[in-house]
């Protein structure tokens, strides 16, 4: 039997609800199904994602993918925390397809994380892969452990960022990117 099948009736007896009851019968199951899609941020490389989709390009202005959705599960409750990244870098000779970004994002998402850590991730792999002048990622989320637990604030929202290079020393291009950033929220 799958440990995590066997980990969610007990957890089931646990709260006190009956694991052979016709609703739930097929629970454990399915919440193994699902943890492991959550969290298979683990086991996807980044070199894997990237796939190669790196080119020297002559091309020195922002690039910025915005309004990227992203799902996590808080690892201190593991509850989940969703909303939207937005990634910019500013090229130094190579640029990556417009596609990975998302996806890297993806991969950290996908793993028991801290909105903080999950943004200065994604900035840093950015970074390691393109050597550009500058990084910058904006995340925006709702925690369900402040909405439903804890504090109960319904319409609070965390927002993280990591600004790397020229957006950290030169406050017109951070400001630049944030412009971006508001005007795509519109």
């Amino acid at each position: 039997m799958d440990p995590i099948v066997g980990l969610t009736k007990s957890l089931l007896t646990e709260v006190g609800e009956d694991p052979d009851r016709e609703g739930l019968q097929r629970t454990p199951l399915r919440v193994a199904q699902s943890l492991r899609f959550l969290t298979q941020g683990y086991s996807q490389d980044i070199e894997t994602i990237i796939n190669g989709a790196i080119y020297e390009e002559d091309y020195d202005e922002m690039v910025s993918v915005q309004n990227i959705e992203f799902y996590s599960l808080c690892e201190h409750h593991l509850l989940p925390f969703f909303g939207q990244c937005h990634v910019a870098y500013i090229p130094d000779g190579k640029i990556i397809g417009l596609g990975k970004i998302p996806r890297i994002v993806d991969v950290f998402a996908r793993r028991l994380q801290l909105q903080e850590r999950l943004t200065n991730q994604i900035a840093q792999t950015i970074q390691e892969q393109l050597n550009p002048r500058g990084v910058a990622v904006v995340m925006e989320a709702e925690h369900l452990c402040m909405m439903m637990r804890g504090v109960e604030k319904q319409h609070s929202k965390t927002k993280t960022s990591a600004m790397l290079g020229g957006f950290r020393k030169d406050r017109r291009t951070r400001m630049e990117f944030m412009e971006l950033i508001r005007s795509s929220s519109r």
